[in-house]
């Protein structure tokens, strides 16, 4: 598996890497690839979602640097901003994949990496992602195209909270959202949990453990 960290990213560019590296998996030419990153503060709606779930107007949006995108994606509006690890695996499921068990082990790496910090995360009936009881820590949002992934998970590290008072979260009315940094009291290094998160990778998807980690 190809792991790319890549750092602070804007969204579009890395849509577009992502749909490069699918089609290129898709045709045998590309390995099973883990992209690792962060983005400038952007609202995505996924295909269930709603422009009324964003809270600003375009002005509003403007004038506080964050972008508003429709992807394609399942799952309703969320955000993602300096201080999430977002990641997006590009991965080969096969002929007949297994979506709810790809989504479930998505889950699992990231309720192992929490664990290594000593964060309690789970998962809560009836709704995707991790939970830290009923706040959101991690959310989670696919795509699967003739059998390879596309999009991925948003884990809070030491994100800025007040972004998602502007949204209507995954479209949940009733939830909250938290973060790594909350539930520690301390902000944890993100090459940190970067680590942790491919390490629970390759448990979870049995693949090797040395990968070749660059930038492009």
């Amino acid at each position: 598996m190809d792991v790319r960290r890549l750092g602070l990213v804007p969204y579009p560019a890395a849509w577009a890497l992502q749909n490069r590296l699918a089609d290129a998996r898709r045709a045998g030419l590309a390995p099973d690839t883990l992209i690792l990153l962060e983005h400038p503060h952007t609202y995505t709606i996924g295909r269930s979602g709603t422009r009324d779930h964003v809270f600003l107007t375009e002005a509003e949006l403007a004038t506080r640097g964050i972008i508003c995108l429709d992807v394609d994606r399942g799952g309703d509006v969320t955000y993602h901003g300096p201080g999430q690890l977002v990641g997006y695996p590009i991965f080969d499921l096969g002929p007949q994949p297994d979506v709810g068990r790809y989504l479930r082990n998505l889950e699992d790496c990231l309720i192992d990496t929490l664990a290594d910090f000593g964060i309690a995360g789970g998962r809560l009936s009836g709704y995707t992602g991790v939970w830290i009881g009923d706040r959101k820590i991690a959310a989670i949002g696919v795509k699967v195209s003739q059998g390879v992934t596309t999009h991925g998970f948003a884990l809070n590290v030491t994100t800025d909270l007040s972004l998602f008072t502007h949204i209507l979260p995954c479209g949940i009315s009733d939830k909250g959202v938290t973060s790594m940094a909350v539930e520690l009291g301390r902000a944890p290094v993100m090459a940190g949990v970067e680590d942790r998160v491919v390490a629970h990778f390759s448990e979870r998807f049995a693949m090797p453990e040395t990968f070749a980690a660059h930038v492009a």
